[in-house]
């Protein structure tokens, strides 16, 4: 089978896309699949790398200069090259963020009729938006933390209206979180109203809307999910650190982080948290794999945090771990498992016509 990795992007998230493909890159078997990476630049330039040798590609390879000037040509390139072979194909798109996890790049794919591992456009969408994500999880009736949108143009009119409206709303100390980005950046914690005021000025960096979100005192659970119409979880995990703020740095740089699954919690809590991971799953039509997050606060009670349908693969992701820790699927098996979904999503859609 032809296994396309898609792979870098135009979001701020690049390095971790990065990161997660040569992890992903070094798992996938060359002598089971022909694989094929394909770099996407920071300028949006396409760039196919051909077949990956069966002994890898190094680090230093995977970032290849295009030789197009423009992301129409390069994707062309690569229309023509790659995604034109002959014979069954899946598409990995290890793409976090706008411009790649947002419905984008599947949209892409559902055009050139190549299966891909992970969410449809409009669950893609839908879950990249945390705006989004709070409404369908309210619908669903899914415990959360009291929170508020605020648009740029909202803060350009009237700023002090804004934040008399979060004050109000006792969202101190608080989130202010991007809609559309992971990985923590361009998120603040703030604890007065100046470093409020700041926080969003930070986040209105990376995005046109914001969500402010009420900080659960507590701890923050994970877990993972995987499947199609029969959606499971795995066992919920933790990572332990000594910080307020898990940030980027934290999350990617910190050499004292350290997992720990399953996840030190009450049962019935841990129960709470599967139960409501596959119901948010759902709520999102998700399909393939997704990590929810939860606070365990310190009432006891359970809160979603936020749906991430393109979870990390890197050597100090959450995802893999937990499953091999709950049922013993290695990270080559996780892989395999994926694509499989991937394909059956496939059939079925091609079964009724292509149909959302």
């Amino acid at each position: 089978m032809i296994v396309y990795v898609l792979y870098g992007g135009q979001s701020p998230e690049h390095e971790v896309s990065l990161k997660t493909a040569a992890t992903v890159l070094k798992a996938l078997n060359t002598q089971k699949h022909e694989v094929y990476p394909i770099y996407i630049s920071r300028e949006g330039l396409w760039t196919g790398l051909g077949r990956m040798p069966e002994d890898g590609l190094n680090a230093e390879n995977l970032m290849p200069v295009s030789r197009h000037a423009d992301a129409a040509s390069s994707l062309g390139e690569v229309l023509k090259a790659e995604f034109s072979l002959p014979g069954e194909k899946v598409a990995l798109p290890l793409l976090h963020g706008a411009n790649g996890e947002d419905g984008t790049v599947q949209g892409l794919l559902e055009l050139l009729g190549i299966p891909y591992v992970g969410n449809g456009v409009l669950s893609a969408a839908m879950t990249l938006d945390k705006d989004v994500t709070h409404r369908l999880a309210g619908l669903a009736g899914i415990r959360q933390t009291a929170y508020e949108i605020v648009t740029r143009r909202e803060w350009e009119e009237d700023q002090a209206g804004v934040l008399s409206r979060l004050k109000k709303r006792g969202l101190l100390p608080g989130y202010v979180k991007p809609a559309t980005l992971g990985s923590s950046i361009g998120i603040s914690r703030c604890e007065d109203e100046a470093a409020l005021e700041a926080g969003i000025e930070e986040a209105l960096r990376h995005d046109v809307k914001l969500v402010i979100e009420r900080e659960v005192p507590g701890r923050e659970i994970q877990v993972a999910v995987m499947g199609n119409d029969r959606p499971q979880a795995s066992l919920p995990g933790e990572f332990l650190h000594g910080v307020k703020f898990f940030d980027f740095r934290a999350k990617y740089a910190d050499p004292t982080l350290r997992m720990s699954i399953p996840a030190e919690i009450p049962p019935a809590a841990a129960e709470e948290i599967r139960e409501s991971a596959i119901r948010a799953y759902e709520a999102l039509c998700c399909s393939g794999l997704a990590r929810v997050d939860f606070f365990l606060g310190e009432d006891g009670r359970v809160y979603l945090n936020e749906i991430n349908a393109l979870p990390g693969f890197t050597g100090t992701s959450m995802y893999p771990v937990m499953w091999e820790r709950t049922d013993g699927t290695t990270y080559a098996a996780l892989i395999e498992k994926l694509m499989d979904y991937a394909l059956e999503r496939g059939r079925t859609r091609a079964s009724v016509g292509g149909a959302r």
